[in-house]
């Protein structure tokens, strides 16, 4: 063992929350206590970012009003997602693909408006950003299921309208909407997987060495 390693119980808590994060869909209200949320975006905000840019900005949605707003626009993408799959249209559109309504707690993910001055790190891969507010973000599930609490990734919105809807400022961009609250409990599997929608690929397919394979 490495002289920095964590005992043996915090590892194992570690890779258990990690293989136990579901993208979750079905939740049962309730609420998410406000000490345990500072909790949750603060394990987010202790992501790591390219140059230490911190690019991300959380928007907590509490109007009910704003809540539905954003189910709309989310409802009007799932139907254009639904015609662009073709043949697998009437499939994707029994799947469950959001908990907007029914979640605790809803936050949107966003990039900021002043990321461009950024340069470290992002002067041949500007994309850095996203790639930091995607690590929050994780560190947000993570920290989420270690709570007990379920959470829910939902990209199903079109970009601008999201912005204009939250009055962000012209250069932002929201990436997430974040289901967030109690469950009744966890999916076993990736629900994607246990609705047979996709098979989720082994490591063994994903590794190579010394090059592309």
């Amino acid at each position: 063992m490495h002289d920095h390693a964590y005992s043996d119980p915090d590892r194992a808590a570690v890779h258990r929350v990690i293989a136990q994060r579901r993208d979750m869909r079905h939740f049962i209200g309730g609420v998410v206590d406000d000490d345990v949320l500072v909790r949750l975006l603060t394990a987010a905000h202790h992501a790591p970012s390219v140059g230490l840019m911190q690019p991300w900005r959380f928007i907590r949605v509490t109007d009910p009003g704003l809540r539905v707003a954003i189910h709309g626009l989310v409802e009007v993408e799932r139907e254009r997602t639904a015609e662009a799959l073709g043949e697998r249209s009437d499939e994707f559109m029994r799947l469950k693909v959001e908990g907007v309504l029914e979640c605790a707690e809803l936050l949107v993910v966003a990039l900021g408006d002043d990321r461009e001055r950024h340069v470290f790190g992002r002067r041949t891969m500007p994309q850095m950003d996203l790639a930091s507010a995607a690590c929050a973000i994780q560190n947000l599930w993570l920290a989420a299921r270690a709570e007990g609490l379920g959470m829910g990734w939902v990209s199903l919105f079109e970009p601008d309208d999201l912005r204009r809807l939250l009055g962000m400022p012209a250069g932002s961009e929201p990436v997430a909407v974040l289901c967030l609250g109690p469950v009744e409990e966890f999916y076993d599997r990736p629900m994607l997987e246990e609705t047979g929608w996709v098979v989720a690929r082994p490591l063994t397919d994903l590794v190579s060495v010394n090059g592309w394979a």
